[in-house]
């Protein structure tokens, strides 16, 4: 928001973009485009950043974010897209030594390098403290007005929204789901058990429940409530079963993967451990699938039985 409101009080034009994925969506940016006039287009770049998190150049973060990868791939892509939309270069509201590890003055270089416009990223927040860009080097933006804040402080930035009329913007914190070590961990597990990219659906599961991995090709998601039960049942695939019990409350399970009676038989349990059902009793459980349409009688366990499986 303030790196654009610094460009447009140069009277140049701002278009702001969203880049969109399972793990990131676009709510907030909206509100903030809104705030302040911003004409704002999502671009869903869901393919490529999929590749990018499976097999980043640059290594992952503390969990499964490939920050230095998934900048690149965003200005490259904002590159590929500066032609049709008219634009001469791109700008970033990131600032020197704000996150120690993917802005820095080497990181921002080799994001700037490894998306292929080097030169015409300007970050008007710092410029001053960094090479001159295209764009100031040809007069269309003048340097002197450009700021040079640097570091974790964000104090200097909040003065600067006061200055800029700005009383509401996002909190800085959160809003990508793989810097999660929940949902890492549940992302890293299933791009272990398969060669192939995951869909949108398997991304949107790891958002879902508890999940447990109950052999090497079939996992389970447990709801835990009637909200995510519903949302569970809605995102069954073909290949799915879809368990519940019969008699007493209790969770939607979905059982996918590559998966075995046994793997069956196993998600029934976790349908009575996680049910009303008391421990030790017995419970009839139902299992669906695209032509399965069953009932099994099992013992319900104790739910520390599955606590090793639990991802």
């Amino acid at each position: 928001m303030l790196a654009a409101q610094i460009i447009r009080d140069q009277d140049i034009e701002v278009l702001a973009l969203f880049f969109k994925t399972p793990f990131f969506g676009p709510k907030r940016a909206f509100q903030s485009a809104e705030s302040i006039d911003l004409p704002v287009k999502v671009v869903d770049i869901t393919e490529r950043h999929l590749k990018v998190v499976k097999a980043p150049k640059y290594g992952h973060g503390e969990h499964m974010n490939p920050c230095i990868d998934c900048h690149a791939l965003m200005f490259r892509v904002a590159g590929e897209m500066m032609a049709r939309e008219g634009a001469q270069f791109i700008i970033t509201g990131e600032v020197l030594g704000q996150r120690p590890m993917s802005q820095n003055r080497r990181s921002l270089d080799l994001v700037a390098r490894e998306s292929g416009m080097e030169g015409l990223i300007l970050r008007p927040l710092s410029a001053k403290l960094l090479p001159k860009t295209i764009p100031e080097e040809k007069g269309w933006v003048k340097r002197e007005l450009l700021l040079d804040f640097r570091g974790r402080s964000r104090k200097p930035q909040m003065e600067l929204a006061r200055r800029l009329g700005i009383k509401e913007y996002p909190s800085p914190a959160g809003g990508c789901l793989l810097t999660e070590e929940v949902f890492s961990r549940r992302l890293k597990d299933l791009l272990d058990a398969t060669n192939d990219l995951p869909s949108v659906r398997e991304l949107e599961l790891l958002k879902l429940g508890r999940h447990f991995r109950v052999s090497a090709r079939a996992k389970v998601v447990v709801g835990r409530n009637k909200k995510e039960n519903q949302a569970i049942q809605a995102l069954k695939g073909e290949g799915d079963l879809l368990l519940h019990p019969v008699a007493v409350p209790g969770p939607a399970v979905l059982l996918l993967g590559r998966f075995d009676r046994e793997d069956m038989l196993k998600a029934a349990g976790l349908v009575a451990a996680y049910s009303d059902a008391p421990t030790g009793s017995q419970l009839a459980v139902r299992i669906l699938g695209a032509s399965e349409n069953e009932v099994v009688e099992v013992s319900t366990p104790d739910k520390s039985l599955f606590r090793e499986m639990m991802i």
